[in-house]
């Protein structure tokens, strides 16, 4: 069965996607990603304020299985965090691309998502 990929997101080698648009980075684990790590109990977000530098370890997802680190995409200052994942995290399952978005950061680099795979190289990548 293969994950879902949104055709209007970016994505990382390392399960990240961005959805960008004017200057925001919104940031989340992908289908794939979520369903590699099965039931999500814990996230662990960035502080709002916090400088993130593309590639840096920003954030922590737990699950009944494993805890894995998630990678900043991009560069910049976040600006929010998804508050209902500290209540819910098993929204991280039940809607990755959604309601279960993780951060979101102002972008100080705008061209590092030109680094970023489109939706077609990602989905390469998952295939099963």
């Amino acid at each position: 069965m293969s994950s879902k990929v949104p055709s209007n997101l970016l994505y990382t080698k390392s399960h990240e996607w961005v959805a960008v648009a004017n200057g925001v980075a919104t940031v989340g684990i992908s289908d794939h990603a979520q369903h590699e790590l099965t039931d999500v109990v814990f996230v662990e977000l960035p502080a709002v304020g916090k400088t993130l530098k593309a590639g840096e370890t920003c954030a922590v997802v737990e699950s009944v299985k494993t805890a894995s680190d998630i990678y900043a995409p991009v560069s910049g200052e976040v600006i929010e965090a998804n508050k209902a994942l500290a209540e819910n995290p098993a929204l991280v399952n039940t809607d990755p691309y959604g309601a279960g978005w993780f951060f979101k950061v102002k972008l100080s680099q705008p061209a590092e998502t030109a680094a970023l795979l489109k939706p077609e190289a990602y989905a390469a990548q998952t295939q099963d």
